[in-house]
């Protein structure tokens, strides 16, 4: 990997959107102006961002349609679990596109209000609700996330703009407004609660506070009832033997509490997500054995 495409693919792992602050700690300065001198980073406003983020714009404007779902996403600087590789447009059902002007592009037909489109893109609100009918459950939710974290979308506005989907997609609209939460840090995150919420067993909260050893902590995921604590873990959310240190720190203070910690890594749970699954399944399994033997 060439110095200049290094902060191209931690820009991916992080969602697409990045401080240069946050992009340099973790690759290096030189690299990051390498990689923006090359085209390879574009900078947009205080954020920088992968350059198909902004070409995703120029196409909707060709077809005539509104950029929307994950590339409206991607205009509104949120992190998503994977940066669109082709544009997603809206464009009115009555319009006729032919399939080679197209070509890759994600077209939606649908009529839009003004009120949902500014500016050429779809609005907040509008689009974590087109994410949460199309996309499934864990990119949707990271979505969700992202929008709640900016405060460009308040997690009222969400559940009551989710209460008024009919028709296809509206019950996952629901879902996606219940479980958001501006707490998680990023798409990882999102994306390991978005698994663990799969098994009823767990019921976990983001940044869950729990005190330890005199110290205050805010793990990723807490089940208070099964005392687990699910940890999204790795390194290239940590810098340094200093962060390291506090992190044996903290998992150490937590299992002398009697907690259970449970720590996955962003291979594991972005592609390996059965894996995942798996290692729930037997914790729940473990959960399960237990509340019985407790009756």
């Amino acid at each position: 990997m060439t110095a200049a495409m290094e902060p191209v693919q931690t820009l991916r792992t992080l969602g697409g959107v990045a401080t240069m602050h946050r992009l340099v700690t973790l690759t290096s300065r030189r690299r990051v102006r390498a990689a923006i001198a090359d085209g390879l980073i574009e900078r947009a406003g205080r954020k920088l961002v992968l350059p198909e983020a902004l070409q995703q714009y120029r196409t909707a404007i060709a077809l005539g349609g509104v950029l929307s779902h994950l590339s409206a996403a991607q205009h509104w600087r949120w992190e998503v679990k994977w940066p669109p590789q082709h544009a997603w447009v809206t464009v009115g059902r009555k319009r006729h596109l032919e399939r080679k002007r197209v070509g890759k592009t994600n077209v939606v037909y649908a009529d839009l209000p003004d009120d949902d489109i500014v500016d050429g893109v779809t609005s907040p609100i509008r689009t974590v609700l087109d994410c949460a009918k199309r996309l499934v459950f864990d990119e949707a939710l990271a979505v969700a996330d992202s929008a709640l974290r900016s405060g460009m979308v308040s997690k009222a506005e969400l559940i009551a703009a989710a209460g008024r989907v009919r028709g296809r997609g509206a019950m996952q609209c629901r879902q996606v407004a219940a479980e958001a939460t501006g707490l998680a840090a990023n798409p990882f995150e999102s994306v390991l609660r978005a698994i663990v919420l799969e098994f009823p067993e767990f019921r976990v909260e983001p940044q869950g506070r729990v005190e330890a050893r005199n110290l205050v902590l805010h793990p990723d995921l807490v089940d208070r009832e099964n005392c687990i604590v699910f940890e999204a873990d790795s390194h290239e959310f940590h810098t340094g033997k200093a962060a390291h240190d506090l992190d044996c720190e903290r998992f150490t203070a937590l299992g002398v509490a009697g907690w259970l910690v449970i720590r996955f890594s962003w291979e594991q749970v972005m592609l390996r997500p059965d894996y995942v699954r798996g290692v729930l399944a037997e914790l729940a399994g473990i959960v399960r054995r237990r509340s019985l033997r407790q009756a």
